[in-house]
């Protein structure tokens, strides 16, 4: 499914389309989210935690990796929000306790350049391209 967003109230309506798509299973939910810079990832993650509750202020986790917040959504009591855009190696997010929180079946994981560590993210995690189109518009794209 490709969509368009022309804002961040449109961002937050495809979210929680999206969200509403999500069930808890085995193991995490993990959410691959993929695209260049400012093409919308953590706009769409922030829209996400909107939806699900989150009262925070999320903010993108590029120094600190990985921010945890509690959540009470269909199974899911973790929104975990990492950024691996400064990561070299899996080994590094490894190091982070990833097999630890993939394991868990209450985390719903949000992973933003998950090409970055590509090898340790699982093959049942889904996958959202992000596309910058111009200064207000994002092409979002997923499998529903």
């Amino acid at each position: 499914m490709k969509l368009i967003s022309k804002s961040l109230e449109e961002t937050k309506k495809i979210a929680e389309s999206f969200v509403n798509t999500l069930m808890a299973r085995e193991t995490a939910c993990v959410v691959a989210l993929s695209g260049d810079l400012g093409s919308g990832k953590t706009a769409f993650s922030q829209a996400v935690g909107s939806v699900l509750g989150v009262v925070e202020n999320m903010q993108s986790p590029t120094f600190v990796i990985e921010k945890i917040y509690p959540i009470d959504y269909h199974g899911f009591s973790r929104l975990i929000h990492i950024d691996a855009y400064r990561l070299d190696r899996d080994e590094e997010l490894v190091h982070l306790g990833w097999r630890e929180i993939i394991a868990q079946k209450e985390n719903l994981i949000l992973i933003e350049w998950p090409e970055r560590v590509s090898n340790i993210i699982p093959t049942t995690a889904q996958k959202i391209f992000f596309k910058f189109v111009d200064e207000n518009t994002r092409e979002i794209e997923y499998e529903s």
